[in-house]
């Protein structure tokens, strides 16, 4: 057992891992670790969404996000003209957040447990929805309370481009395919490695997206 920047514990990959690919110190793309569950995730998005729908996030800067999102669990992720923050209720019902799966957060532990990162306890569940000319620009995930739980990414729809960078923007970029039903975990010294989606794979049919899912344990 080794002790990471942050201070937390961070333990070998267990021995049953499936397939996974090294992005860095404390950071694995789990090949296929969802790709049994991805009809049952799905449904599960579809239930949190009839809750509380997708939506185009603001930027500080007043620009709209490309991606669609939103959340379940304790708290969700919310940007607009105010900032980046976290906030327990839905800002458009005013209600709270609808609550996390079980199918969620048995995933995001087990990934996270098998990526060696054990006692993760995600209580916030980001929903991205990536149509073909969506994007994510490189960003850190910093707005979160507890920087020494790791972040557990879920891919599902169609494959994407994930670009994988350093800690100063600057620094080079790898591109890393993600198909439906890999799982990406970073923490330790890769937590607040910069990150993004560069492009979508897909056809001209308009109704095939990507969608991610991306557990944080925010407080």
């Amino acid at each position: 057992m080794t002790l990471d920047l942050f201070g937390s514990a961070h333990h070998d990959v267990r021995h049953d891992s499936p397939q996974a690919d090294e992005l860095g110190p404390g950071a694995l793309v789990l090949r296929g670790f969802a790709q049994s569950q991805l009809a049952d995730l799905q449904a599960d998005i579809d239930a949190v969404i009839a809750q509380a729908p997708l939506r185009h996030w603001l930027t500080p800067g007043g620009k709209r996000m490309s991606v669609a999102m939103t959340n379940c669990g304790e708290v969700g992720w919310i940007s607009d003209r105010q900032g980046y923050r976290y906030g327990t209720h839905d800002p458009l019902s005013k209600r709270p957040w609808p609550a996390m799966p079980v199918s969620f957060l048995s995933l995001a532990r087990h990934a996270a447990e098998t990526a060696g990162y054990r006692d993760f306890t995600p209580d916030a569940c980001l929903i991205n929805r990536y149509a073909l000319d969506a994007r994510l620009t490189l960003h850190q995930d910093r707005d979160e309370r507890e920087l020494g739980a790791p972040i557990v990414s879920v891919s599902l729809g169609l494959p994407a481009t994930f670009l994988w960078g350093g800690l100063q923007r600057s620094d080079r970029t790898r591109r890393v395919r993600l198909a439906p039903g890999d799982v990406v975990v970073w923490g330790g010294p890769s937590r607040l490695v910069y990150h993004g989606i560069a492009s979508v794979e897909g056809s001209f049919d308009a109704q095939a997206v990507r969608y991610n899912l991306t557990f944080r344990q925010a407080r």
